[in-house]
């Protein structure tokens, strides 16, 4: 019983690797990876095919297939095959320059993926150049000659308008549309020049001769504005220059009683002046009195005090000269009682010497008879 349920997980075990290692290899087998400009379209399995711009998935080999679609775009030179005639009954040839796509837009993708799977850029390019030219061949039927040359943007505009619907449903996009060249064997085209250069000429011969006309009436315009406006200048100039000598006899008039009033007032204050100075030169006076006085009195006062401080020091040194008199006398009657105690001294250190001399002398003679005795 254990045998069969170890054999039991082991199988379990092995399914599930063999499981694994299946997914590995169909991932590792169908992985895809689709460039910007590229479509790949996965069918097979789903009912509506997957498809990638841009961006990775993965294709189940075997049971699924993979299709691609260029999205670049797809020059293509649009030419009438024959000559077309326009709405004023001229026959032209039209030369455009398209460039055409497969569009990104889901629904036209599909409808692309119908009509161009795999197939190369020629082919796309004949059926598109097709329909453009049988469009292009319907709107030169629309317009006059003149409207289209003059005007080739409405031109490509209309043929585009009309294109449009047609190519969608092939699952194509219109990226430009610009006409290169109308021809036409007549020369009614070039015709439509040399009239028009004719046209222009003849505006430009009468617009120049308007302009001369306008600029003679306007010259003699500005010469009598210029004549008026230095007649006007003139007169405004003479009624200034009156108003001027007016102004200046006033102003004058003014100037001159001002200067009146400026020299009466100039007196007055000269004369208060004088008397300022009178009286500032009085004051100047007196105050010099009072400084000599000042000064004099300051002078008598410095003479008592250096009179003072002589008398001062002449008592200070006489008695300072006393002092060193007594003070030598007491010193010299010092010095001589010292002498003379120390004469005195010597005398009775000699008289004493004399005596101890005559004392041992006495004794030697004492102890002299002393032996005698004895002998």
């Amino acid at each position: 019983m254990e045998f069969i349920d170890m054999l039991s997980n082991n199988l379990a075990v092995i399914i599930g690797v063999i499981v694994a290692v299946l997914i590995l290899i169909v991932i590792v087998t169908g992985y895809v990876k689709a460039s910007p400009d590229t479509a790949y379209i996965i069918s097979g399995l789903r009912k509506q095919p997957k498809v990638l711009i841009g961006k990775a998935g993965v294709k189940i080999p075997f049971l699924e297939k993979k299709d691609e679609l260029n999205l670049q775009l797809i020059p293509i030179d649009v030419k009438t095959s024959n000559a077309v005639p326009t709405a004023d009954y001229i026959n032209i040839n039209v030369d455009a320059a398209v460039n055409i796509k497969i569009s990104d837009d889901s629904e036209r993708l599909n409808l692309a993926a119908q009509n161009f799977l795999n197939k190369p850029v020629e082919y796309i390019a004949n059926v598109a150049r097709e329909v453009l030219e049988g469009n292009m061949r319907e709107i030169v039927g629309r317009m006059n000659l003149e409207e289209m040359v003059s005007d080739r943007q409405k031109f490509a505009e209309l043929v585009k308008e009309n294109a449009e619907p047609d190519l969608a449903k092939m699952g194509l996009d219109i990226v430009s549309f610009n006409v290169q060249n109308f021809v036409d064997g007549n020369g009614v085209i070039e015709n439509l020049g040399v009239d028009n250069i004719v046209k222009i000429q003849k505006n430009a011969a009468i617009s120049r001769a308007v302009s001369e006309r306008d600029i003679a009436q306007a010259q003699a315009k500005a010469s009598q504005e210029a004549n008026d406006a230095r007649v006007d200048a003139d007169t405004k100039i003479a009624e200034r220059n009156n108003e001027l000598a007016i102004k200046q006899a006033e102003l004058k008039k003014i100037a001159d009683a001002k200067q009146a009033e400026a020299d009466a007032a100039y007196k007055i204050q000269e004369e208060q002046s004088r008397k300022s100075i009178e009286i500032a030169t009085a004051d100047a006076n007196i105050m010099k009195q009072e400084k000599e006085i000042e000064l004099r009195r300051k002078d008598v006062e410095v003479t008592e005090q250096e009179l003072d401080a002589k008398i001062k020091k002449q008592a200070e040194a006489e008695r300072f000269a006393a002092q060193q008199r007594a003070d030598a006398e007491l010193y010299k009657r010092q010095k001589d009682a010292e002498a003379q105690l120390f004469e005195k001294q010597r005398e009775a250190e000699a008289k004493k010497a004399e005596a101890e001399a005559v004392k041992y002398q006495m004794e030697q003679e004492a102890a002299g008879i002393q032996a005698k005795g004895e002998a």
